[in-house]
Order: structure tokens, then C-alpha cells, then sequence
């Protein structure tokens, strides 16, 4: 692994005990974004073992899918995940009024989680 998928991967798991400790406050928007967030640096760390690299979300998103989701070289619902969660993220940055509760703050944590074991394990064998 290079040390910039590991340094990576310490982002996404700092990201996800702060959606934690957010969600535990009941500040669900704020957990849902950082949630997505720690899927958003496990989906880059899994690139840059491919030696990609790119400076859009959307790109990133779009590349994970092509890369390794298509190839069935990761689970295809990890795809499904950070797809979700961006669209959680995106209204809990630019919604006055975000659409978060409690469950839907927990699914993605839950998912950023499950991406998160998978990659400590395996993001040198994928």
C-alpha cells in the first residue's frame, strides 16, 4: 500500500468517528457529510492504487464505478453506497431545509463503515 492510500484511509476513518460523534449529537447533516466523506477518501485511496487521480467528485465517483465496480473487482454495491451518500451529502451542505433523520444519517454511516473494514483488509488485493 502507498502511503498516501494509507494516509487516506486514516482521513476516512477519522471522518467517520466524527460523523459518529455528529450523529450522536443529533447533528444529522453534518454526520451524513462527513459519512460521505470517509467513502469519498476510501474511493480515492482504492484510484491511487490504480495510479489515478482526479479533482472532481463526480469524477471520482465516476471512476470508482468504471474502475472497479463494473471490473467486479470490489462488492457493486459500494457503487450504490457512495452514490447515496453524495446525494445525502449534497443536501446536507446546500439545503437551507436538509431532508436528514436519524436513519438516514445511520444508513450511510453504517455503509461508510462496511467500506471501510473492506478496504483496511483488502485495498492491497483488489
Amino acid at each position: 500500500m502507498k502511503i498516501e492510500q494509507q494516509q487516506l484511509l486514516e482521513k476516512a476513518k477519522e471522518s467517520l468517528r466524527a460523523a459518529q460523534l455528529l450523529a450522536n449529537n443529533n447533528l444529522l447533516a453534518f454526520a451524513t457529510a462527513r459519512a460521505y466523506y470517509s467513502m469519498f477518501y476510501i474511493a480515492e485511496a482504492f484510484l491511487l492504487g490504480e495510479n489515478l487521480t482526479f479533482s472532481s467528485h463526480s469524477a471520482v465517483i465516476a471512476a470508482f464505478g468504471k474502475t472497479f465496480i463494473k471490473t467486479k473487482r470490489l462488492p457493486v454495491e459500494y457503487h450504490r453506497y457512495l452514490i447515496d451518500a453524495q446525494e445525502q451529502r449534497t443536501d446536507a451542505d446546500y439545503s437551507l431545509t436538509p431532508n436528514i433523520n436519524s436513519k438516514k444519517a445511520q444508513y450511510i454511516i453504517e455503509k461508510a463503515q462496511i467500506m471501510l473494514d473492506f478496504a483496511q483488509e483488502n485495498i492491497d488485493t483488489v
